[in-house]
């Protein structure tokens, strides 16, 4: 018979100086519970901050808005989602994130080294991409289709995980049925003090514009913005260097 794990046999205990513990393997099936309940893409779940670089970011194009480099920028904003990993670990109701820049300039993986690193802490979490979960609820609505979870049980999830990253809160073509199923997760969150790591290419001053005043004032409420620029789409450059 093949084990699992070759220190236990599987059977979750080894005896060490004739006292029975834990095995090692326990932790990791948690924490890999962990991770298919939190629902990364697998492509993501190896992405880590010791892998984040800078060198993707020009030390010489100058932000606008913040009158520094898209580097300094960069590594401002990495060091911030470095603080929040350290934040929420001491206190799970610490302020959240929103993570702003065009396509390809490094947010979801940003998003993802965090969720990673708290995930590897046992901590409990939830990555939403917002236009799937848009689709997951409209889906709902469909009789004809045996549906998992209700509309109900896909926003109460959102609303209520201890830790929320939504990615790719982008320019869409926001309807008065989206802003409202976007306000109702935010409202709840701020309500209850919840944090929540947000990943957006609407520029701060045009989130009203898409999300409606309400929802963007919760959001600035509950939420330290940063901004990630680049050149070129990182992706890209990874294409056009071969990796």
């Amino acid at each position: 018979m093949t084990y699992t794990c070759n220190k236990c046999a599987d059977r979750g205990l080894v005896v060490q100086n004739g006292v029975a513990e834990p095995c090692s393997c326990i932790k990791m099936r948690v924490i890999n519970n962990k991770i298919k309940a939190a629902r990364i893409p697998p492509k993501f779940t190896q992405y880590t901050f010791d892998q984040f670089a800078l060198h993707f970011y020009s030390p010489t194009k100058i932000d606008p808005v913040k009158k520094i480099s898209y580097r300094d920028s960069a590594a401002i904003t990495v060091q911030a989602a470095k603080d929040f990993v350290r934040s929420y670990l001491k206190d799970p109701h610490t302020q959240g994130l929103l993570l702003t820049g065009p396509v390809g300039s490094g947010k979801t993986f940003l998003a993802c080294c965090i969720a990673n690193a708290l995930l590897a802490r046992n901590t409990t979490l939830l990555f939403v991409v917002v236009p799937d979960l848009l689709d997951q609820i409209k889906a709902t609505y469909d009789t004809h289709k045996q549906n998992p979870m209700t509309e109900s049980e896909l926003l109460d999830t959102a609303r209520e995980v201890p830790l929320l990253v939504l990615d790719d809160l982008g320019a869409h073509n926001y309807t008065d049925w989206t802003r409202n199923k976007i306000f109702s997760i935010i409202n709840y969150r701020l309500n209850y003090l919840l944090p929540t790591v947000i990943t957006s290419n609407i520029n701060l001053e045009d989130l009203e514009e898409y999300l409606g005043e309400r929802t963007t004032s919760r959001i600035f409420q509950m939420c330290r913005p940063y901004r990630l620029l680049v050149d070129i789409d990182i992706r890209v450059q990874l294409v056009k260097s071969g990796r």
